[in-house]
């Protein structure tokens, strides 16, 4: 089963509109989702969030639609995916009385690598979002949003170029590093934009090492998950996704 995964993961790279997806996806992660945050900051004084988080909705939606460019979309395929999204906001929900200790970020990363960079971002971003009508909208939902899709898009990449492998070791180091460096700093940058037009180093460095006790959790929190759920769900979504030809 394994060679057939490494099999179709070659063919998957070499074809050429996967270059041109990534591309674009690329630019609209990195470039244009900062740029309409900054927006929102900037000339809409971080009141107008619901209707930043739409356009963040919106633009997660372009890239995973891509992967239909030459093909009609399975009603399976966006099961799969609503399920996982909202598997993600139970998961944040069920853990509610831990702030930090959850299984939201395993499950984002488990779907980047199980079904490709674009479903990982929507996944991370989508539950962001959603679970937030439970735990509060707010300026920081898209923050949120960015940085937790962002570790999706990451883990579908690095698989896909295969330098992150499907084994336990490799992802709870991945997922270590991803929920303690980037989720972790993306949110302590916007927690000092939020509060202040004036931030400085020294409030960057204030926050960051204010937050590393809530990021080391979050970060342990994930690897515990990844390495007991990551094996058996991993191995369930790459047999539907090669049964049924689905999205990767």
């Amino acid at each position: 089963m394994q060679n057939e995964w490494i099999v179709e993961d070659k063919r998957y790279i070499e074809h050429p509109g996967i270059r041109k997806r990534s591309t674009i996806s690329a630019f609209i992660i990195l470039v244009l989702i900062p740029l309409t945050i900054w927006f929102g900051m900037e000339f809409l004084n971080d009141r107008k969030y619901y209707f930043i988080s739409m356009f963040l909705v919106v633009y997660t939606m372009v890239p995973f639609f891509m992967v239909f460019e030459n093909r009609d979309p399975q009603a399976r395929e966006l099961i799969v995916i609503s399920v996982l999204a909202a598997l993600a906001v139970m998961g944040r929900t069920m853990f509610f009385m831990l702030p930090a200790f959850k299984p939201m970020m395993a499950i984002v990363i488990i779907s980047g690598i199980a079904f490709g960079p674009e479903a990982g971002f929507l996944v991370g971003s989508m539950s962001a979002f959603v679970s937030n009508f439970f735990f509060g909208q707010g300026p920081w939902t898209p923050w949120q949003m960015f940085a937790l899709g962002l570790t999706g898009f990451l883990a579908g990449v690095l698989i896909r170029k295969g330098i992150l492998r499907k084994t336990r070791l490799s992802l709870s180091i991945y997922g270590f590093l991803t929920t303690f460096l980037i989720y972790g700093g993306v949110m302590n940058i916007a927690s000092v934009l939020m509060y202040t037009e004036r931030a400085n180093i020294r409030m960057f460095l204030a926050s960051y090492i204010s937050g590393i006790p809530y990021d080391l959790v979050h970060a342990i929190s994930t690897v515990f998950f990844l390495y007991f759920l990551s094996g058996p769900m991993i191995e369930k979504l790459d047999r539907i996704r090669i049964k049924y030809g689905m999205l990767r």
